[in-house]
């Protein structure tokens, strides 16, 4: 019994041994299964990134995150310009929402308040003047400076008074600090609208300005009028899209060729708060008379297409040595320049050129010589037209430099003609607003009107 007992022991260690043996070979082929599973999955990836190494996989995941990253970083820098785009955005609304106020706010002004509060200004204006020695376009810094306001600074609003009193700087400046409090009354807030009474305190913080010419006193010698104001006195006509302005000769009708500062320059001293003057046409600087200057771009398009259209009719009064018979004078118009100076002739090659002309009176001077008052209406717009249309057809206009020989100048001085008789008396156009023809008419510019007087009129 003891002998079976053990042969029965060994046979069950053997059959478990076997077992073992049998369960480890699984597991030794269950791991070679997955390592050639593995190895698949290796090549499908490979295959499915087109290579066959794993160095290479590598190489793109990493790529693919260097890709990833710079991404993320371009999104990054995007949202960073969004935000700044978004700033700019919220600033530029306000900068229109400045201008807005302004044009809201800003009442139409007439030549004869902007007179009158230009010249008050002035002893205003001297408060904020630089030290001696900073020069010419340099920057200086203002003091504290309080101003009172006087009798006739009662009723103006506080924007306007600002403007008028520094026209250099831009009203939006006085806009900000209205709001922000460094421009008070009374030393209390206030707003653009405010209008001033007599005794009123008004304090300015300090500003950072530039030196410029004193422009009152410079338009003084170039305009040759005893003041900027003087100026407003020569509207004849205006409206909200249009100044009609009587130039006096001797002016240049804007700024250029050694000129500082033309009618139009001078128009935007006087009227600070209008941003858009523009000029509609030009007349000679030696000749007076009437001159149209658009306060609005749709106003100056119109205007100037009817003057391409031949719509507007311009006509002039000029004198003429001699006796006048041409009604019409069709000869084109060639510019020149002769040491230096620009000069227009008659000549083939020139652009077409028509002028009609219609005597209105003959007169006779002491010596018995005949001159002929004449007004031209120039069919085109060439330089100098009417007077090299008188030059050919007849003689220079008198006064004349330019055209007449240093004889005839003499002889036309002597008898006190001091400048050129050439006036822009009659403007007939469409008002682009209404639709309806409008007529401007002036008489001629006192000088010319005297030197008439001198002249006997010759009955016809």
């Amino acid at each position: 019994m003891k002998i079976k007992s053990l042969s029965s022991s060994k046979s069950s260690a053997k059959t478990s041994a076997k077992n073992t043996l049998k369960s480890r070979d699984k597991s030794s082929s269950s791991k070679l299964k997955n390592k050639a599973s593995a190895k698949n999955n290796v090549a499908n990836r490979d295959k499915a990134f087109g290579t066959k190494s794993r160095a290479e996989v590598k190489s793109r995941v990493e790529s693919t995150k260097a890709s990833t990253n710079a991404r993320i970083s371009a999104n990054a820098r995007i949202s960073a310009k969004t935000k700044e785009h978004a700033s700019n955005k919220s600033q530029h609304a306000y900068k229109l929402s400045v201008e807005s106020e302004i044009n809201n706010k800003q009442p139409e002004r007439t030549a004869t308040q902007v007179q009158a509060d230009f010249a008050h200004d002035a002893d205003h204006r001297q408060a904020f003047a630089p030290s001696a020695d900073v020069a010419i376009g340099q920057e200086y810094r203002t003091k504290v400076v309080e101003l009172i306001a006087q009798s006739e600074d009662a009723g103006r609003r506080i924007d306007n008074f600002l403007i008028s009193i520094l026209p250099n700087v831009p009203k939006t400046t006085f806009y900000k600090l209205l709001r922000k409090g460094e421009i008070r009354v009374n030393k209390k807030r206030t707003k653009p609208e405010y209008k001033l009474e007599q005794g009123d305190v008004i304090r300015l913080a300090p500003l950072t300005l530039t030196h410029t010419l004193n422009k009152s006193i410079e338009l003084q010698d170039i305009v040759k009028l005893n003041s900027v104001q003087a100026l407003a006195k020569q509207i004849v006509y205006e409206d909200p899209g249009l100044f009609i302005i009587n130039k006096p000769a001797g002016i240049a009708v804007h700024g250029g060729s050694g000129v500082n500062y033309g009618v139009v320059e001078a128009l935007r001293v006087l009227f600070p708060h209008e941003r858009r003057l523009e000029l509609v046409h030009r007349i000679d600087r030696d000749t007076s008379g009437l001159l149209m200057v658009a306060r609005k771009p749709s106003v100056l398009k119109a205007l100037q297409d009817q003057f391409r259209e031949k719509i507007i009719h311009k006509s002039y009064l000029c004198l003429i040595p001699g006796h006048w018979q041409a009604k019409q004078v069709d000869a084109p118009l060639l510019r020149y320049e002769k040491l230096g100076e620009r000069f227009v002739k008659v000549d083939d090659e020139g652009k077409p050129s028509v002028t009609n002309f219609k005597l209105l009176q003959l007169y006779r001077d002491a010596q018995g010589q005949v001159f002929s008052l004449v007004e031209a209406s120039p069919l085109t717009g060439r330089t100098h037209q009417i007077r090299v249309h008188a030059l050919h057809a007849l003689a220079p206009l008198c006064g004349d430099n330019k055209y007449q020989d240093l004889i005839q100048t003499s002889y036309i001085e002597k008898l006190g003609l001091k400048r050129m008789f050439l006036h822009a008396y009659k403007l007939n156009y469409l008002d682009p607003t209404t639709n309806t023809r409008k007529e401007v008419e002036i008489p001629l510019a006192s000088e010319l009107a005297d030197f008439l007087q001198s002249l006997t009129p010759i009955q016809s």
